[in-house]
């Protein structure tokens, strides 16, 4: 029973009912993309998705572990102090770097593979998000790289996102001066394509 000087405190308490649930921990290992380059940290990826995460009611606490210039050797060998934070789920963009220096696409699936084990491991539910290699390195190479992510993407527990930069590639309108990085306009639009994946893969997520 609560004591009297305590009422007040009680019945406001019983109105505002169970606490709500703290937000999933979201972690993005990607590169420049997820990293937002060239970008204030405002128009960024992640400051996007998490507000537009927020505005549809599915919060989350954003784990950055985007680094520019990373590729997916870079990501699997920094993956386990980045997961020192906590992560309930993860979305992971890495590759086009791999793409951009040519590099074997068995390595780059190696590297992929093996950071998706770690994340199953620890059963944090993966949004893998694609790439495509640039045209200049050849049919026969750009075959194989996009091969990794349509392979790895099929994997249990794994939601796929074929290309992290659909509609937004190649179009100057929505990207900076280099061709290669989305101005804040394709940020939003990458944001709003990728939503509704994002939102299923934390609504799959356990909370921690």
């Amino acid at each position: 029973m609560c004591k009297a000087v305590a009422v007040a405190a009680c019945l406001l308490a019983l109105a505002a009912g169970p606490a709500a649930a703290a937000p999933k921990r979201l972690l993005v290992l990607g590169d420049s993309l997820a990293a937002g380059y060239g970008l204030p940290a405002s128009q960024g990826f992640e400051a996007q998705l998490a507000a537009a995460l927020a505005a549809h009611g599915t919060p989350a606490a954003i784990v950055d572990g985007a680094v520019s210039g990373d590729t997916t050797a870079g990501g699997r060998a920094r993956l386990d102090w980045t997961l020192a934070e906590g992560a309930d789920a993860a979305l992971v963009e890495l590759g086009g770097n791999d793409g951009l220096r040519g590099i074997d696409p068995e390595a780059t699936a190696a590297n992929l593979a093996a950071i998706l084990d770690a994340l199953a491991a620890r059963h944090i539910p993966v949004l893998l998000s694609g790439m495509y290699a640039p045209p200049n390195l050849g049919r026969d190479y750009a075959a194989a790289f996009r091969a990794v992510f349509d392979r790895l993407g099929q994997r249990p527990g794994v939601i796929y996102d074929p290309f992290f930069l659909a509609g937004v590639a190649a179009d100057p309108s929505l990207n900076q001066p280099d061709g290669l990085h989305p101005n804040p306009e394709g940020v939003r639009r990458i944001v709003a394509r990728i939503l509704p994946a994002v939102q299923k893969l934390l609504a799959e997520a356990p909370a921690s």
